[in-house]
């Protein structure tokens, strides 16, 4: 099958060109600050790409999670909410959706995907135990370690290879899951954990194949499997588009063959549904049980979980929609274009290209600035002078320090330009390319940071930090002496 099938359109030119199957009927207007003014409010912003605000802010790359566009029939969805407390029809109508979607009979809502996390790791994580996953995420992991358990990743050699012909670098190493689950024994396993589009490591996909290979080990096991699905959307195009087997079957399909795997499935509606949402669901009753009570202690009723139920009805119409190969093709191949983009300029990106974001390699980009300085933090904060854009941190900054107070080194410093569904313009795109390829031909302007202020959890949402020299002043001077205007 032709890579550039779900293109749909042909170009007489030949040109291979993302055509967007759909068109904006509703805008935000966007301010691109002059460099100084940038250099200004990254400082105080503590060089944390989080902290800045939006109104400083050109183009917003720093995650898909609540900022895809919702469509029309979203939006008008939202005009039928049932604001009852209790038994909501909202609440059925979503419950519903999901009971068809993923073919399992329960359904507990939360108000986002760590929501979920947090009420998994209180109603199955002990004290000493593992959850086995193929690569953690951030919150994953502090909700784990926060209950005293631990976190072992089976992913193959791969998935930390920035340059790799792996289409799916978030499969299970196999040999590698098995002999721990021999050598810890399934009694100090919590559960098995597979992250479908794997964040931290690239919007890397996991296969159908190898996917059933860990539930078929599980069952055989003993050990209870959980999806988080929260990138669902382009874990399934990868699947229809890499793996042969499914290039016939719908996504509707694809999804019920993955579902029936799972004991347990969870994820973010900021990222599946495109609405702020989450929820977990499950064919077990006694898996139900066993999480119901922490749901109105943690989040609200049964029948909103700490949702509004106009965000239920926009989640609702958006699971539909993910089963839409014109919706959720958008995001990979406009991945697909930054990330050739950059490569023609000789960017360094995480390759084969994921789903989520375009992902740069700092480790490889400011090889020369050490991982103790994060690099990956300090080239956001360059990407952010350079461009006016937006990206996260994912390294070093993004993990928690060992329990002796050192750096727990990330196997990879990346920089994640996130292109969310159905928002940037072509046009956008390629400013984005044209800046951080400017950058890169400045890259050794780029100097370290240090922390001013250190949170110990989840440092890198609310951390601020100060450069380590004067390199700003010096990437500020460079942009100008080429870009006069400042923009």
């Amino acid at each position: 099958m032709p890579d550039n099938i779900y293109k749909r359109v042909a170009f007489f030119s030949g040109q291979s060109i993302p055509l967007e199957m759909h068109k904006a009927r509703m805008v935000q207007r966007i301010y691109l600050r002059h460099i100084k003014d940038r250099q200004e409010v990254i400082g105080k912003a503590g060089n944390n790409t989080f902290l800045l605000p939006n109104r400083d802010v050109f183009l917003d790359m720093l995650t898909d999670s609540g900022v895809n566009a919702m469509s029309e029939a979203q939006y008008a969805a939202m005009l039928l909410a049932d604001d009852s407390y209790a038994g909501s029809e909202t609440f059925y109508r979503l419950e519903k959706t999901i009971q068809e979607v993923f073919g399992t009979e329960y359904y507990l809502p939360a108000h986002q995907g760590r929501a979920c996390e947090n009420i998994l790791a209180n109603s199955y994580v002990k004290e000493g135990q593992y959850v086995v996953t193929n690569f953690h995420f951030t919150t994953t992991k502090a909700h784990i370690t926060r209950l005293g358990g631990k976190i072992f990743e089976a992913v193959g050699e791969d998935a930390a290879k920035t340059v790799s012909s792996n289409l799916f670098k978030g499969n299970y190493d196999m040999d590698k899951f098995k002999s721990f689950v021999k050598e810890t024994g399934v009694e100090n396993i919590a559960f098995v954990r597979i992250e479908a589009g794997t964040n931290l490591i690239g919007g890397q996909p996991v296969s159908m194949a190898n996917m059933r290979e860990v539930s078929e080990y599980c069952r055989s096991q003993g050990l209870k499997l959980v999806l988080d699905a929260s990138l669902l959307a382009d874990n399934i195009y990868f699947i229809k588009t890499r793996e042969k087997a499914y290039e016939s079957k719908s996504l509707a399909e694809i999804v019920l063959e993955m579902s029936s795997l799972m004991d347990i499935i969870y994820f973010s509606g900021r990222k599946l549904g495109c609405a702020r949402g989450g929820g977990i669901c499950t064919a077990s009753k006694e898996e139900f049980l066993r999480m119901r009570d922490l749901v109105p202690l943690y989040e609200g009723f049964l029948t909103y979980g700490g949702m509004s139920v106009r965000e239920m009805e926009a989640m609702n119409v958006g699971i539909k929609e993910t089963l839409d190969i014109d919706i959720v093709s958008q995001t990979p191949l406009f991945v697909e274009v930054l990330g050739s983009e950059l490569e023609k300029k000789g960017v360094p990106v995480v390759t084969p290209y994921g789903g989520l974001g375009c992902h740069v390699d700092a480790l490889r980009f400011v090889d020369h600035v050490p991982q103790t300085e994060y690099p990956a933090g300090a080239l956001a904060a360059a990407i952010y002078l350079a461009g006016g854009i937006r990206g996260m941190e994912r390294g070093t900054l993004s993990e928690q320090r060992n329990p002796d107070g050192s750096e727990h080194l990330s196997s990879m410093e990346l920089v994640r330009l996130a292109i969310p569904k159905r928002v940037f313009s072509l046009s956008q795109i390629m400013y984005a390319a044209d800046r951080i390829g400017w950058l890169y031909e400045h890259r050794h302007l780029i100097g370290g940071i240090k922390f001013s202020d250190e949170p110990k959890t989840l440092r890198f949402f609310l951390g601020t930090l100060v450069p380590v020299s004067d390199w700003q002043d010096k990437l500020v001077e460079a942009f100008l002496k080429d870009m006069p205007s400042g923009l």
